[in-house]
C-alpha cells in the first residue's frame, strides 16, 4: 500500500519533532490542521485525495507568500522571514511550478481547444488550463496569461 500525502506529512511531522525543528513542526501542524478542517467541511466528513490535499497545501503556501509580502511592505522583516521559512517547508510537498513558457503553451492549447476568440470564453479556457496545470501554477498568473491571450 502506498502512503497518502497526508500520511507522509504526519510521518515528517514526527521526524521533525524528534529533531526539534520548530519551524517545520509548526508548519506541518498548521498544514495538517488545514487538511483536517477541509475533511470535515461540508455535509459529511471524508478523506481527501492526494490531489485535494495538494490544493489545500497550495492554498496555505499562497497565504504564506501573501503574508510575507505584506510584512515586508509593513517593514516587519522578522515576521516576513518566518512566513518565508514556512513557505519553504510547504513547497517541499508541492509539485514544481511551471515556467513562463510552459504556462503560455498550456494557455495556447486551451484557447485552441475551446476555439476562444473573445473574453466571453475566458471561463471555458481557464477551466481547461487549470485542469492541465493542476496545482503547478498560480491561478492569478494563469488568469493573467489567458486575459492577455484573449485580449490581444
Amino acid at each position: 500500500m502506498t502512503d497518502t500525502l497526508k500520511s507522509t506529512l504526519q510521518h515528517d511531522l514526527h521526524d521533525a519533532m524528534r529533531a526539534r525543528e520548530t519551524v517545520t513542526i509548526s508548519t506541518l501542524r498548521m498544514a495538517l490542521t488545514a487538511i483536517s478542517n477541509e475533511e470535515v467541511a461540508g455535509t459529511s466528513a471524508r478523506e481527501l485525495s492526494d490531489a485535494e490535499t495538494l490544493k489545500v497545501l497550495a492554498k496555505e503556501a499562497k497565504k504564506r507568500k501573501e503574508s510575507a509580502t505584506a510584512y515586508r511592505e509593513a517593514n516587519r522583516p522578522e515576521l516576513a522571514e518566518r512566513e518565508e521559512a514556512e513557505l519553504v517547508v510547504l513547497q517541499a510537498y508541492l509539485p514544481e511550478q511551471l515556467g513562463d513558457d510552459e504556462l503560455t503553451a498550456i494557455v495556447d492549447r486551451a484557447v485552441a481547444q475551446v476555439g476562444a476568440t473573445s473574453m466571453a470564453q475566458m471561463g471555458q479556457v481557464m477551466k481547461l488550463a487549470q485542469a492541465e496545470a493542476a496545482g503547478r501554477a498560480d491561478g492569478g498568473a494563469l488568469a493573467a496569461k489567458v486575459k492577455a491571450r484573449l485580449a490581444g
